[in-house]
């Protein structure tokens, strides 16, 4: 499975909404500045964060963006299924997948299945607020048992 370019830089977003007060709001041009990401791009990567619940904005001089609730109860699974849907390996596993004719007869789907079980238990353990204070040496490893 191969993570996106909006996957990173949506989780990079809501880093830097995480990192200011719950009622502090903050451009996307502040947030482009500071992480290199073209302004536009950041526009195409809020919409969906926001139609999930997870971003609200304000206009005006002082307006911009927020979370809509406390970085601990945001994870990385909330922030990259608003931005890509269902994380599945194989397109057959998708909530919105039409049956596989082969399902029945197919010996590798629980091999999928539980990559996806995995995958689910990763992302949605780790929560924005615990990305906040992340370094490259603090990776949690997942606890598989």
């Amino acid at each position: 499975m191969k993570f996106s370019t909006k996957d990173r830089y949506a989780l990079r977003l809501m880093v830097e909404l995480a990192n200011r007060g719950p009622e502090e709001t903050l451009s996307l041009k502040s947030v482009s500045d500071s992480q290199g990401i073209s302004q536009k791009y950041l526009e195409q990567i809020v919409t969906p964060l926001s139609r999930a619940g997870l971003v609200s904005s304000s206009r005006g001089s002082q307006g911009g963006y927020r979370l809509t609730r406390p970085a601990s109860g945001i994870t990385a699974g909330d922030i990259l299924r608003a931005i890509e849907g269902d994380l599945v390996p194989i397109p057959c596993l998708a909530s919105q997948a039409e049956a596989c004719p082969r399902r029945s007869q197919c010996h590798t789907i629980g091999f999928w299945d539980g990559l996806r079980q995995v995958i689910d238990q990763y992302v949605d353990g780790i929560t924005l607020e615990q990305l906040c204070s992340m370094k490259a040496e603090d990776l949690p490893l997942p606890d598989l048992e």
